[in-house]
């Protein structure tokens, strides 16, 4: 693909938070996931890259950096994406959205999963970004197809969130998703959200009694998500506590926001109980640390996410049974990108949010 100008979004600078987005036209090849000294031919359309058009959603919890690997895709977005909530500490033209779906429109030479036409799912990697933009690079290794019952928005708000609530239940939390298995107790925390909604549903497909937290005004729809017990975190004693009003101790818990103590946990956990920390910072490593050292057996585990292909075409399978479904919060042009990006950023977001250039 020769060089064009299209549409992007990107940071133009360190802090600012949403401010700190700018919307311009830029060269395509410099912008498709490439630090910018490499060599310009690896950025058009060759080897195992895929050129596609494509519907985004990033919902991130890390700062990006453009970067590409030499089986990238090059996908094309007529379409959409999430907003990430971040550091304020971010470089300078770096690029965003790691979420994104659509159709292929070209495919390099060593590309053999697919062809120009196809609808598909895929996830760029954490610390590449560019998907809020009108072309982008993404890796054929973490591509799936997409079937017609799975729409643009829904594949495109799907795989980080969606591979987040699945290895933290499925590889640390040790829950099969067919519901065999001994039951466990499961605390969802800020189960309204991106991750959480996931988590929710996917925890209901096993055998498990799940309590979720949120605000008040998201009650009706944890509940409706699957939830067994919903403690509202702000205004209830059982909800400061993370107590369960029935009185379960937790197996797991999967954490999807911050400011909870490990002393709130403790107390609340099973003998053998984990926390699974998705947003880990230096205090959770060292609790991490401290317990591994100690031989406790209640454990924090901080989560590291592995994008691996065949859980995102788990994922994309249970949207096309009905199993599992995307919440759509909002939904925002890409000039209003930075609109989006604060409502995410402010924690005000019912499930994804999405952007539409």
């Amino acid at each position: 693909m020769a060089a064009k100008l299209m549409r992007a979004v990107r940071y133009s600078g360190y802090g600012g938070g949403a401010a700190g987005l700018e919307l311009g036209s830029f060269c395509s090849s410099l912008f498709l996931g490439i630090v910018c000294h490499m060599e310009a031919e690896r950025m058009d359309c060759e080897g195992s890259m895929m050129r596609f058009q494509f519907h985004v959603q990033p919902k991130m919890r890390f700062s990006e950096i453009g970067s590409s690997e030499p089986e990238s895709s090059r996908l094309e977005n007529s379409g959409r994406c999430v907003a990430p909530s971040f550091s304020s500490q971010i470089p300078s033209h770096t690029r965003a959205v790691v979420d994104v779906a659509g159709e292929v429109v070209e495919v390099g030479s060593r590309v053999k999963d697919f062809k120009a036409g196809d609808k598909v799912v895929s996830i760029l990697g954490t610390f590449n970004g560019g998907g809020l933009a009108e072309y982008f690079v993404a890796k054929e290794s973490l591509t799936v197809s997409r079937p017609a019952e799975v729409s643009a928005a829904e594949g495109a708000a799907l795989p980080l969130a969606g591979l987040t609530a699945h290895q933290a239940l499925t590889q640390v939390a040790g829950i099969n998703l067919d519901g065999t298995g001994p039951r466990k107790s499961i605390l969802i925390t800020a189960a309204s959200g991106g991750v959480g909604h996931y988590a929710v549903q996917l925890a209901k497909l096993g055998n498990t009694h799940i309590i979720a937290t949120c605000g008040a005004r998201n009650i009706d729809f944890v509940k409706s998500l699957g939830a067994d017990e919903v403690l509202d975190y702000n205004k209830t004693p059982d909800g400061s506590s993370l107590k369960s009003t029935s009185g379960w101790k937790y197996d797991a818990v999967i954490h999807c926001t911050i400011g909870i103590p490990w002393s709130t946990f403790e107390p609340n956990l099973s003998t053998n109980g984990k926390v699974i920390d998705i947003t880990p910072n230096f205090g959770s490593m060292v609790t991490f640390a401290v317990k591994k050292l100690t031989f406790c057996k209640k454990q924090l585990v901080p989560l590291f996410i592995n994008s691996k292909r065949e859980n995102l075409e788990c994922l994309v399978g249970l949207v096309t049974e009905g199993k599992l479904k995307t919440v759509i919060d909002s939904i925002y042009p890409l000039s209003k990108a930075e609109d989006g990006w604060a409502k995410s950023i402010h924690g005000h977001a019912t499930g994804k949010i999405i952007f539409e250039p």
